[in-house]
């Protein structure tokens, strides 16, 4: 279980943000970004952007909510909490991101998490979406958490191994955000994140995790590192630790049969302790 990281007598837990859309299958999305802040021991508030019809083996129907109504919950989160970080997953329309842009200053930390290919890497929001983000809400981004697929499709690269990976990050980081991480390079028995910030290039190598049940990892990461950064983590160390998390969730949670098709990481897996952080 995730370490305990304030006093329940005395203090609060911090308050992270999710603004996503719905997993019915409880594997990804606002499922799963809940799951990570609570295994941080983070509250979690949320602003929802799209309800699906969804299992572990696809979704069955999809239900949008306007960008007016995601701004609307927002306003009524700002008004009574103080958020330390928000991470965006689903956003879906250029009313949404419009919408979390105007806001961006009442989010606290930002974390952009660009949702915009399926898992088999197809493109699945309208063309207009992607230089959305770019145009309105990079320049506002803490940290971007893109994958290989996402990245290449924002960037024009064909990310292919580690110098490529390098050339889509640091375009990316022209865009704006402070820090850039591309996840899931799988190169032989590797997975490969890509980190560009002001300090240059790195990489964050663990061994490559056999297992059908990938779902939400994406999700899973982002929100683990706003869930740290609301805890007050340094970006850098807020990274790692969430990359961690996850390997560990992905080993934990490899033979678990939940359904028929892809399932969850294991989101109960230890988290890194308080004073591990460095500020």
């Amino acid at each position: 279980m995730g370490t305990k990281k304030y006093e329940m007598s005395t203090n609060s837990p911090p308050i992270a943000c999710t603004i996503a859309g719905t997993d019915s299958g409880g594997n990804a999305g606002l499922g799963a970004d809940l799951a990570t802040f609570a295994a941080h021991c983070v509250h979690g508030v949320f602003a929802v952007t799209v309800v699906t019809a969804q299992n572990t083996t696809g979704i069955a129907g999809v239900e949008t909510l306007n960008g007016d109504f995601v701004g609307s919950q927002l306003d009524a989160l700002a008004a009574d909490f103080s958020i330390g970080a928000t991470k965006t997953g689903l956003l879906f329309s250029v009313s949404a991101i419009e919408a979390v842009a105007a806001r961006v200053a009442t989010l606290g930390t930002t974390v952009i998490d660009p949702v915009l290919v399926t898992s088999n890497g197809v493109p699945m929001l309208a063309d207009e979406v992607p230089q959305a983000y770019i145009d309105l809400l990079f320049p506002h981004a803490d940290v971007i958490t893109p994958n290989v697929a996402e990245a290449a499709l924002l960037t024009g690269v064909d990310i292919i191994d580690e110098t490529s990976a390098v050339e889509a990050g640091r375009r990316l980081r022209s865009m704006g955000p402070g820090v850039v991480v591309i996840t899931g390079l799988l190169l032989g028995d590797e997975s490969i994140d890509t980190i560009v910030d002001s300090s240059g290039d790195r990489y964050s190598r663990r061994s490559r995790v056999q297992t059908n049940n990938v779902l939400g990892t994406g999700c899973s990461l982002s929100a683990a590192t706003t869930a740290l950064l609301a805890s007050g983590w340094t970006i850098d160390d807020a990274i790692d630790a969430a990359a961690g998390f996850v390997h560990a969730g992905l080993q934990s949670g490899a033979t678990w049969k939940l359904g028929a098709g892809r399932g969850p990481i294991d989101h109960f897996v230890p988290t890194a302790p308080l004073e591990d952080r460095r500020v």
